[in-house]
C-alpha cells in the first residue's frame, strides 16, 4: 500500500512536472469561483447595495393622490409626493424605496426605525414637531370641504356646525373638525372612505386638504360630489424625519433646494396640479 510520498512521487511521474503546475492552477482557480460565489451569496445582493447606493426607506399611505397612490394595473407607486422623494433621492445618491402604511402609522414608524422619511401631505404642526422634524415646506395646502353635488346647505365654515363630518384618522382635518361646534365627527381609516361615505349619504361633508378634494372630485367623483368654497386652514406640508437626524433632514433639505433650484420641482408640480407653483414655495 503506497503512503503519502509515493502518491506524490507517482503523481509526478504520471502528470509531470509541468502537468501538476497546470493542475495546481487549476484548482487555484476553483478555489478562487467557490469563494467568490460563497461572497456573492452572503453579501450585496440587493441592486442598491450594488449600486453603491444607500437605500433611502420611505414611508406613506397610499391613498392620497394626489400626493401618492398605487397604480391598480402596474402596483407602482405614483403621484406628487412619490416624484418629489424620488427626485431629491436621485440628487442626494439614494435609492427610493417606498412602503405603504397608514398615515397614523407613519410618525411611529419614524421612532421605530422602521423608515427613514415620511412624506405624505403631512402637515407641519407644532404637535408634530415634538415627535418628528421636518424638511422645508414643499407644499402650501389648506383644508377644504367635499360634499354632495345635490348638497346645498354648505356654502361657508359656519353652516358645517352640527354636520356630521368624515375625516381620515390622525390628519389636521380631523384636528380642525372637532373644533367645530355640534358637529359629528366620522372618523375613517383612509381618506378615500370618507370620500365614498359621502357619496353615500352617511356623512354631510368631508374634512381634508384642498388639492387631494380636488383632484378626487375631478378624477374619482363621478359627478356626485364637488368641492364646497369653504376654505378652513392654510398649512405647510413638510418631509418628515427621526427627530434629531440632523444629517438626514439635512440632506433632504439640500435635495429639495436643488430640484427647486433646476426646475425638477416646478415640472413636478404642474404635473400633478396644472400650474406652476407660487413664487413663496421656491424660496
Amino acid at each position: 500500500m503506497m503512503d503519502i510520498k509515493d502518491v506524490q512521487i507517482y503523481s509526478m511521474k504520471l502528470w509531470g512536472v509541468h502537468g501538476m503546475k497546470k493542475l495546481f492552477l487549476l484548482l487555484l482557480t476553483v478555489c478562487l469561483l467557490g469563494t467568490a460565489a460563497l461572497t456573492a451569496g452572503c453579501g450585496q445582493s440587493d441592486s442598491a447595495e450594488q449600486s453603491g447606493k444607500k437605500v433611502l426607506r420611505v414611508g406613506m399611505d397610499a391613498s392620497y393622490p394626489p400626493f401618492g397612490s398605487q397604480n391598480q394595473e402596474t402596483k407602482d407607486y405614483e403621484g406628487f409626493d412619490v416624484d418629489i422623494i424620488r427626485a431629491i433621492g436621485a440628487e442626494e445618491g439614494f435609492d427610493v424605496e417606498i412602503s405603504n402604511r397608514s398615515f397614523d402609522g407613519l410618525i411611529p414608524a419614524l421612532q421605530a426605525k422602521e423608515i427613514d422619511v415620511a412624506i405624505n401631505d403631512i402637515t407641519i404642526t407644532d404637535d408634530r414637531k415634538q415627535s418628528a422634524d421636518f424638511s422645508k415646506p414643499y407644499y402650501i395646502a389648506g383644508l377644504g370641504v367635499v360634499v354632495r353635488s345635490d348638497n346645498d346647505t354648505i356654502h361657508t365654515a359656519e353652516d358645517l356646525q352640527g354636520k356630521t363630518l368624515g375625516v381620515s384618522i390622525g390628519s389636521t382635518g380631523e384636528e380642525a373638525a372637532r373644533k367645530i361646534p355640534g358637529a359629528n365627527v366620522r372618523v375613517f381609516n383612509a381618506i378615500n372612505e370618507a370620500f365614498l361615505e359621502v357619496q353615500n349619504g352617511g356623512v354631510d361633508a368631508v374634512v381634508n386638504d384642498i388639492p387631494t378634494n380636488e383632484y378626487y372630485v375631478s378624477h374619482a367623483g363621478n359627478k356626485n360630489v364637488r368641492t364646497a368654497e369653504v376654505a378652513l386652514t392654510k398649512e405647510d406640508l413638510g418631509i418628515a424625519v427621526l427627530k434629531g437626524n440632523t444629517e438626514l433632514l439635512t440632506k433632504i433639505d439640500d435635495g429639495l433646494a436643488k430640484i427647486k433650484a433646476n426646475g425638477k420641482f416646478s415640472e413636478i408640480y404642474e404635473k400633478w396640479f396644472g400650474k406652476q407653483p407660487p413664487q413663496e414655495l421656491l424660496q
